[in-house]
């Protein structure tokens, strides 16, 4: 099996060098070519702009920057027009004679400055109808900094909610769910490193302060060959590099939380700093109530980085983040979890056509809970430390080459139990610590067949090996979970023995190819047509209950008892712009299945469980649907529409004719089913003083499992259910509204601030975060107890920078 894949590769390699051969030969042919190279960055900042558009009218041919702001477009030797568009600055048209090899830095000035160079009237928006790109959501800081949120605080994650295929876990609920996929099955990568929980307070919050934000990109489909490790979404998040021209500071002053970011140059021109914080203090307002002053749920973050630039082909990058949540209620229990992230980055430009990023990166995810009124304390996270190196190789304008490896080694910690005190009834436990090491390498090649026809293939061939020191469980038939005939339900099994393995030893080993296609073909230079396919291998489970008031988050690697999940998906779209590109339409099916998703046995126990395996089956899960959405790109109006109608199931059968599986086998809704997606945001600029936004948003309610009745047993009342995820909560809805006030003595102070009012879900619905069902104490008649976490909920932010 292991030869076939990599005779697949070797396949692979060929074909993309023939090509490369065979490009190489047409161009001899015709008339000497020569490579337009750069990197374009901000007027006012020198920060390098990330998806810069560069259009050449003359061959109809265009590139985008790369994520460290260089392009390279190989020409024949002519004259050219070079157009650049980049939203939020003006464009750019310059003229050039292209006899030699060129580089050419530019700088934009963003759209409020006025340039000496010549002012295109409407940003040429071809390259998105041409290029094979789909099921990819890009949003720039400016537009999310003027959505209405939760608090006043700006969200990154609450922004990507309004998307098509993205919906929310619930009210007070960490994460998102892409396309019917769990949280867990999303890649959230800040600067390039793992972001574990991207959420504050249980979902209130994002672990992304805005204004250290550069360039944000979310992948539900389609998904790049350079990345892996989930099974539904990447979402690629890339901090600002600092002021390198002097030195600023921004932030805001809200209710319950205030940030501030500063920046500036180390060396002038060459090396810059940032360093942002971020905290809120509603903990604070509680200790005046006496029912509450022992209460506390409150976050801290700190965003930093160092750019500096050695020579015009070689960049250093050093970049953190640290974040922690505390949550405690009276003295019963208390909560801790955060990320810590770091990574050294060097770009080097090895020629005008070969581009190239090295990074070691290290990311941590702790979480601990103090269980005081047990008398113990527990603690969990997952590390890892991962080296990547990429290459993007510029061959020519039809034809580009990117390429890389990487190597990630994780370490676990299931659990440390510790006793409170010396009258805890609880002694000090280690749960098995787990090491597991997933190389990978890979290469795609992004082609232009023809003006109507493009395509982006590619390979990537991911392996993990569970490692030891770690004692493994054996179990008669290799069945950790059993079931019980007479009572109709599934129990642990009795490991009948155990095997020790040492120290880097494999346990178990997995290989995979990834294949990677999307492909455009353009109808007129207003539409287009895409489709695209992908394999997506997720090694890594997270074992979480989100249930309980402080959600269990334990992540697993693949084992012998535990298989990767295996993420298959095809989607086709149609593209549209309209109105000389002020309307955009687009439209996308997709369908996804997932083979290896885990569920979990009536009763399963998480915390201190030493063997996972025992409380989990495998099952299957798909998901399909229909996105749409029309979005205005000009004017003083702008926003968009999107509608998503799908479906999520997941299938958990019985491993023989006498078991009866999970809902006797039948496909049941996932509990990230959302059969309807509504969403509408827009933003209208009245004045230069005054902004107005909103937001509705509108979801079918999430499945939930209710009690269709109960029993007496031994004088305990005791529930009965039917079958898993068949009921479901109310529908979600909330309107929400903004207002900013920019006072016009802004302009020509270095001081300029402004005043954010926001009425979040404006019509005060209380949307069900749970539904429980409990016997009323003083009439003594069951009853369904609605919970809800948010009424209407007033803010007022005041913005800052200097």
């Amino acid at each position: 099996m292991l030869d076939k894949k990599f005779f697949t590769i070797i396949l692979f390699l060929s074909f993309s060098v023939f090509s490369f051969a065979q490009q190489k030969n047409d161009d001899e042919q015709t008339k000497q070519k020569f490579t337009l190279s750069g990197t374009i960055s901000d007027a006012k900042s020198n920060e390098t702009l990330i998806g810069v558009n560069i259009y050449i009218p003359e061959t109809q041919s265009s590139i985008n920057t790369n994520q460290y702001g260089f392009y390279s477009i190989t020409l024949p030797q002519g004259s050219y027009t070079i157009l650049i568009s980049y939203i939020g600055f003006q464009n750019v048209s310059k003229s050039i004679t292209l006899n030699k090899s060129t580089k050419l830095n530019l700088t934009l000035a963003d759209s409020q400055e006025m340039l000496d160079e010549v002012i295109i009237t409407g940003a040429n928006t071809s390259t998105q109808i041409r290029k094979p790109e789909m099921s990819i959501n890009k949003l720039s800081i400016s537009s999310i900094k003027k959505m209405p949120v939760v608090l006043g605080e700006v969200d990154v994650i609450k922004s990507l909610l309004l998307l098509p295929g993205v919906t929310n876990a619930g009210e007070g609920a960490s994460g998102f769910n892409v396309r019917g996929g769990g949280a867990d099955q999303n890649l959230i990568l800040l600067d390039e490193a793992t972001i574990f929980n991207s959420s504050h307070v249980f979902g209130f919050f994002s672990v992304f302060n805005p204004d250290a934000i550069k360039d944000l990109k979310l992948y539900k489909g389609g998904i790049p060959a350079n990345f892996g490790g989930r099974a539904s979404s990447v979402l690629d998040i890339y901090q600002k590099d600092g002021n390198s021209k002097s030195f600023h500071a921004s932030g805001g002053l809200g209710l319950i939380s205030s940030r501030i970011l500063l920046e500036g140059p180390i060396v002038k021109d060459k090396g810059s700093f940032l360093i942002g914080g971020r905290s809120s203090y509603a903990h604070l307002f509680l200790k005046l109530s006496e029912d509450q002053k022992d209460n506390s749920a409150y976050f801290y973050d700190l965003n930093t980085k160092i750019s500096y630039k050695l020579n015009d082909n070689n960049n250093l990058y050093l970049s953190g983040y640290f974040g922690r949540d505390v949550f405690a209620i009276s003295n019963s229990f208390s909560n801790t979890y955060g990320n810590a992230t770091l990574n050294l980055r060097w770009n080097h430009l090895f020629s005008d056509k070969l581009f190239s990023n090295l990074s070691v990166i290290y990311s941590d995810y702790y979480y601990g809970l103090d269980l005081d009124f047990v008398g113990f304390k527990w603690d969990s996270g997952i590390k890892n430390y991962n080296l990547k190196y990429d290459f993007k190789n510029y061959v020519s304008d039809k034809f580009k080459l990117n390429y890389g490896l990487n190597a990630i080694y994780y370490s676990f910690n299931p659990g440390t139990i510790k006793p409170t005190d010396d009258s805890s009834g609880i002694n000090f436990d280690q749960l098995d610590r787990k090491y597991a090491f997933e190389p990978s390498l890979y290469i795609s090649a992004e082609h232009e067949i023809s003006k109507k026809i493009a395509i982006t293939y590619g390979l990537r061939y991911s392996m993990f090996y569970r490692l030891g020191q770690s004692t493994v469980n054996i179990y008669d038939d290799n069945n950790p979970v059993v079931f019980n005939t007479d009572l109709q339900i599934y129990e642990k099994a009795t490991p009948i023995a155990t095997e020790f393995y040492d120290k880097n030893e494999v346990i178990q080993s997995f290989n995979n190819l990834e294949p990677r296609l999307a492909l455009s073909y353009q109808l007129n230079d207003n539409s287009s047509v895409k489709g695209s396919y992908n394999r997506m291998v997720q090694y890594l489970q997270l074992i979480s209950n989100t249930s309980s008031p402080t959600p269990l988050d334990v992540w697993m690697p693949s084992d012998n008892f535990i298989q990767p999940q295996i993420a298959d998906q095809v989607a086709i779209g149609y593209f549209k712009n309209f109105q000389d590109n002020m309307f955009s339409l687009e439209v996308e099916s997709y369908y996804k299945k997932i083979k290896n998703r885990l569920d979990y046995i009536d009763g399963a126990d998480l915390i201190a469980n030493e063997a996972i395996e025992q409380i989990v089956l495998n099952g299957q899960m798909r998901s399909y649907g229909l996105e749409i959405m029309l979005r205005k790109n000009e004017g003083k109006f702008s926003g968009w529409i999107s509608y998503t109608l799908s479906k999520s199931e997941q299938q958990t059968p019985g491993r023989t004719a006498e078991e009866s599986g999970i809902n006797k086998g039948q496909w049941y809704n996932s509990v990230y089913d959302k059969t309807h997606n509504l969403a509408v945001t827009g933003s209208f600029k009245r004045s230069d003083k005054w902004t107005f936004g909103a937001n509705f948003v509108l979801q079918t309610g999430q499945p939930v499992t209710y009690p269709n009745g109960q029993y007496t047993y031994a004088g305990i009342v005791v529930p009965s259910y039917n079958l898993r995820n068949e009921n479901r909560l109310p529908a979600y809805h909330h309107l929400d509204v903004s207002a900013t006030l920019t006072p016009s003595n802004n302009k020509g102070r270095e001081w300029k601030g402004e005043w954010v009012f926001s009425i979040y879900n404006l019509y005060n619905r209380q949307n069900a975060a749970s539904i429980n069902f409990s016997q009323n104490s003083d009439t003594g008649v069951n009853e369904a107890v609605r919970t809800s976490i948010f009424g209407i909920v007033p803010a007022v932010t005041y913005n800052f920078k200097f």
